[in-house]
C-alpha cells in the first residue's frame, strides 16, 4: 500500500507522518510525502525532532507534489492531507483515484522561538496517535470505502 502525505511546504506535518508511517507501518506500507509549495527544505526543528527519536533524517527533502504526479511514479492507494484548520491555509488538492483524507494538524513551523520544539512535540505526536490508530487495522486488506471510513476516523482523534 502506497500512501501519500500532503501539506502546503512539506517541511514539517507531513515529513513527520511520512516518517511515522514507514516506521510504525514495518514494510507493511511505504509513505511519501510532498507539497503543493515546497519550502525547499526540512524544517530545522522537524530534523531535531526526528534526530531525537531515532529516525534516519539523510534522505529526507522537501519536494513538490509533481514528482508523484509523474506517469513514472508509484501508483497511490491513499492521500493524507494534514494541513491544519486555520483559514488562511490552504491545503493541497490530490487528482485522480487514491482514497482521500484529511488529518488537520496546526502548522508547527508557523510557531517561532522558545515555543517551536513544544508545538513540534505536539504535532509529532498527534500524527503518532493517528498513524497507531489507522496502522492497528489490517488497512492493506480493506476495500476503498472501508479504507476511506477508516482514515476519516484516525483523523478525528485528538
Amino acid at each position: 500500500m502506497n500512501i501519500l502525505v500532503l501539506c502546503t511546504g512539506n517541511s514539517a506535518r507531513s515529513i513527520l507522518l511520512e516518517c511515522l508511517l514507514r516506521r510504525l507501518g514495518e514494510g507493511r506500507i511505504s509513505s511519501f510525502s510532498a507539497g503543493s509549495q515546497p519550502a525547499g527544505q526540512v524544517h530545522p526543528q522537524s530534523i531535531r525532532l526526528l534526530d531525537a527519536e531515532g529516525f534516519d533524517t539523510a534522505p529526507l527533502a522537501s519536494k513538490s507534489w509533481d514528482v508523484f504526479a509523474a506517469p513514472e511514479a508509484p501508483a497511490m492507494d491513499a492521500v493524507i492531507t494534514v494541513c491544519g484548520s486555520a483559514a488562511e491555509e490552504t491545503c493541497p488538492i490530490w487528482p485522480g483515484v487514491p482514497v482521500r483524507a484529511h488529518w488537520g494538524v496546526e502548522d508547527p513551523a508557523a510557531v517561532t522561538g522558545d515555543a517551536a520544539p513544544a508545538a513540534f512535540r505536539d504535532a509529532f505526536d498527534l500524527l503518532r496517535r493517528r498513524a497507531e490508530a489507522f496502522l492497528a487495522a489490517p488497512v492493506e486488506e480493506m476495500d476503498s470505502a472501508a479504507l476511506k471510513q477508516h482514515l476519516d476516523a484516525c483523523g478525528r482523534l485528538p
